[in-house]
C-alpha cells in the first residue's frame, strides 16, 4: 500500500480500487476540501466554479481548459499572509505563473519566488516591485544573472562555487553589491517521491552542510564586498504533509547559522525554510492548514535559535501548490468509453478525454494521484470505477488512474479534475503537437481568459521551415 500520493509507482489492480478509495453512495457528490471553496454543483449537476456554469465556460471556450478560481487564490495567499505574521511569505512561481497571477500576489502583499529568466520577464512585465523577487535555481546564466542585477532584484538564492564568481565579477561591472542567500542541502529525506526531495545528499540543489561546503560558501561570500550576505535558504521537497521534515532541516540549518555567529563573527539577518506544503489531491490527503505551519514552524526556528544562543533571524517560506493547487481545476470532453477485458473475468472502464499528458504530466512523472468528476449533468447511475485517460500516444497518458464515475458517463460529457493549479500548466507541453489549454480565471459569474488558448498557427510560427 502506498502511504503518499506521489510516492512509488502502483501495483495494477485491476477492477478493484486501491484501498485508501471507497465506493461513494452517490457519484455526483464532490469532496468539497480537493476543490476551490467557490466550486459546488447546480440543480442539474453541473459543475459551477466562481459563480461560472463549466457548461457555459466550455461553449465559450472550449476544452480542455484550467478554471481558476480568483477569490479562492487570493484567499489562500492572505490566509498565509496572516498566518505567517512577521514572515516574509513568498509565492513560488514555478507552481504556475501568469502577469495576471504576479498581480494577485503583489496585492495581496506577498513575495515573488522565481527560477528562471522567463519567470523574471513576466514578473517584470506584471510591474512587480524588484525587491520583492527572489531568484532561484541551481544553474542561473551569466545574462540571467545580470538581468537581475540590473532589475535590482530583492535577493539570489546562489547555488555553486561557479555561481559566487559569476556574481562577484557581475557585481564588480556595475559597482553594485548584490544581495544573496545560500542554499542548503540539510540532509533530511522529506516523505515524498525521489524526483520532488530536494534536501538529502546526492541531487543537484545546494551545498552540503554535512561536507562542509556550505560554511566554505558563507565564509566566502562575507569576504566579497560585491555581495551582501543575507542568510542560510533549506528547501527540503514538496508535496510534505509532515512538519518532522522541517523540524530535522531547521536543527541543521540553524546549527550552522550559529557555526557562522560563533566563528565568523556574523548574524545572518535571514533564514528561509522554503515551501512543499502539500495539498489534497484525494480523499487520502490530509494537509495542514497555514496557521499549524505557522506555529508548528515558528515555535521550531525559537526553540533552535534559543539552544543556541543567537538572535532569531527574519524567516521566510515558500508556497506555492497550497495556494495555487486548489484553486484551479481542469475540465474536460470525453470523446471516447472503452470496457476493455482484463483476466479473470475482470474488466476496467476506459474514459478518453480531450487532454492528457500534455496539459497534466504529473501523473506520468510522479505517479500522483487525482480525483475528478462528472461535470455537465446529474446521472442516475451507480458508480464504476474508471480511468481517465488522455489522446495521446502514450499508454502512460494517465489523467486519473483510479475514480468512481457514474456508470452511464458517455462521449460529450464533461469531466473535471481537481487540484490542477500546481504544475499543470507549468510544466505543460506541445506533446504530440497538441496546443496548450487556456487558464480562464472566474470570479463572480464572469470568466477572464488570463493565458489563451494556443492555437496550430502558434506551433507553425516556431517551425522555421513552414514558411519554405
Amino acid at each position: 500500500m502506498r502511504a503518499h500520493e506521489a510516492g512509488a509507482l502502483h501495483a495494477d489492480l485491476g477492477h478493484r480500487a486501491p484501498p485508501w478509495l471507497r465506493a461513494p453512495r452517490d457519484p455526483n457528490e464532490l469532496v468539497p476540501a480537493l476543490w476551490s471553496t467557490n466550486t459546488k454543483k447546480d440543480a442539474e449537476g453541473a459543475l459551477v466554479v466562481g459563480g461560472v456554469d463549466v457548461r457555459d465556460l466550455v461553449a465559450e471556450h472550449g476544452s480542455p481548459a484550467y478554471v481558476l478560481d480568483e477569490d479562492d487564490f487570493r484567499a489562500r495567499a492572505r490566509a498565509f499572509k496572516h498566518a505567517f505574521k512577521d514572515v516574509d511569505v513568498y509565492y513560488a512561481g514555478k507552481a504556475f505563473l501568469c502577469t495576471t497571477v504576479v498581480r494577485w500576489v503583489m496585492e495581496e502583499g506577498l513575495n515573488l519566488d522565481i527560477c528562471s529568466g522567463g519567470e523574471l520577464a513576466v514578473a517584470l512585465r506584471a510591474g512587480a516591485d524588484p525587491k520583492r523577487l527572489g531568484f532561484h535555481g541551481n544553474n542561473k546564466s551569466e545574462s540571467e544573472l545580470a538581468r537581475a542585477l540590473d532589475a535590482g532584484v530583492g535577493r539570489i538564492v546562489v547555488d555553486s562555487q561557479y555561481e559566487i564568481t559569476r556574481l562577484i565579477e557581475l557585481a564588480a561591472e556595475r559597482n553594485t553589491v548584490a544581495p544573496v542567500m545560500v542554499r542548503v542541502t540539510a540532509g533530511v529525506e522529506a516523505h515524498t517521491h525521489a524526483y520532488i526531495a530536494t534536501a538529502h545528499e546526492d541531487q543537484k540543489f545546494g551545498f552540503s552542510i554535512t561536507s562542509g561546503a556550505a560554511f566554505e560558501a558563507v565564509a566566502r561570500i562575507n569576504e566579497a564586498p560585491e555581495l551582501e550576505l543575507l542568510g542560510l535558504h533549506s528547501h527540503i521537497g514538496s508535496q510534505i504533509f509532515d512538519s518532522s521534515g522541517f523540524e530535522v532541516a531547521a536543527k541543521r540549518v540553524i546549527a550552522l547559522h550559529a557555526r557562522v555567529s560563533e566563528e565568523i563573527g556574523v548574524d545572518m539577518p535571514e533564514l528561509d525554510l522554503g515551501g512543499g506544503f502539500g495539498i489534497a489531491y484525494t480523499t487520502q490527503d490530509d494537509p495542514s492548514d497555514p496557521a499549524q505551519l505557522a506555529t508548528e514552524m515558528g515555535k521550531i526556528v525559537e526553540h533552535e535559535c534559543h539552544e543556541h544562543d543567537v538572535p532569531v533571524p527574519r524567516v521566510s517560506v515558500e508556497p506555492g501548490r497550497a495556494i495555487v493547487g486548489p484553486a484551479m481545476c481542469t475540465v474536460y470532453s470525453v470523446g471516447t468509453v472503452k470496457e476493455v477485458e482484463l483476466d479473470n473475468g475482470a474488466a476496467r472502464t476506459y474514459v478518453s478525454v480531450d487532454g492528457g499528458m500534455s496539459d497534466n504530466i504529473r501523473a506520468a512523472l510522479y505517479d500522483a494521484d487525482y480525483s475528478c468528476t462528472l461535470a455537465n449533468r446529474y446521472s442516475d447511475a451507480g458508480p464504476t470505477l474508471a480511468r481517465v485517460v488522455g489522446k495521446h500516444c502514450e499508454a502512460g497518458d494517465i489523467v486519473v488512474k483510479d475514480e468512481f464515475l457514474p456508470a452511464d458517463v458517455r462521449p460529450g460529457d464533461l469531466v473535471a479534475v481537481p487540484g490542477t493549479g500546481a504544475y499543470c500548466r507549468s510544466m505543460a507541453s506541445n506533446y504530440n503537437h497538441v496546443p496548450r489549454p487556456p487558464v480562464i480565471a472566474v470570479k463572480d459569474g464572469r470568466t477572464r481568459v488570463v493565458v489563451r488558448r494556443e492555437t496550430e498557427d502558434d506551433l507553425l510560427l516556431l517551425d522555421m521551415g513552414a514558411a519554405e
